[in-house]
């Protein structure tokens, strides 16, 4: 498949792009300043994209098979909150416009359920400093559950997303987080991109959202 990886040079973005190289895809690594990858691949191209710029990103995106977007507007952004949701916006339109039609958005965790009704994002132990990211993209996820054009998929990580070892091995679940014998809901970043990639091959949760966790 051609895969259009978007945010390419982020936390999540890098082994996104590792995987889906290893697995045989082509892919199109986006970012403000692509050259950051330190990839190197005859399957991968690096392209300079502005994702708030919907028309353009469009023309770059035609032909993908699907689109992953690990997009993030800076967690010391200030008005993160809104460029969040300007970007993920205009991700998506741009991916309508190209004419693709999967769509495969990474989230945060906020938005999963610790009980009933209740969201990780809306509990008083969850951190000040991560609340307008997290709002913004449980915002957003209930944004995309009303797109109809796309085959869209919302991933939210596990509440402890860590750098480790890729194991390919964890469970998956919808609504609630995923947590082991421990009470611990964690994933790899690289277990998380083994996730995404499986995926866009496989395509189980089109139109809806998952979690994952060991």
């Amino acid at each position: 498949m051609k895969i259009a990886v978007i945010g390419a040079t982020g936390f999540v973005g890098p082994k996104v792009v590792a995987e889906a190289l290893t697995r045989g895809h082509e892919v199109t690594a986006f970012a403000r300043q692509p050259e950051k990858l330190d990839i190197e691949n005859e399957h991968l191209v690096k392209q300079s994209a502005d994702v708030y710029n919907a028309d353009i990103l469009a023309n770059l995106l035609v032909g993908h098979d699907a689109v992953i977007s690990t997009f993030n507007a800076g967690w010391t952004n200030p008005d993160l909150y809104n460029d969040f949701l300007k970007g993920s916006r205009a991700i998506q339109q741009a991916t309508k416009q190209a004419g693709v039609k999967r769509f495969i958005f990474v989230g945060g965790a906020g938005s999963l359920e610790i009980a009933p009704g209740v969201q990780l994002v809306d509990t008083p132990e969850f951190p000040a400093a991560y609340k307008p990211g997290a709002t913004a993209a449980r915002d957003y996820l209930n944004e995309l559950r009303q797109e109809q054009e796309l085959d869209w998929t919302f991933l939210s990580p596990a509440i402890n997303l860590h750098p480790g070892q890729r194991t390919g091995t964890f469970r998956t679940a919808t609504a609630q987080p995923v947590f082991n014998e421990a009470g611990q809901s964690d994933i790899s970043v690289d277990d998380l991109a083994v996730a995404l990639i499986n995926e866009v091959e496989n395509n189980q949760f089109v139109k809806a959202r998952f979690t994952v966790g060991y």
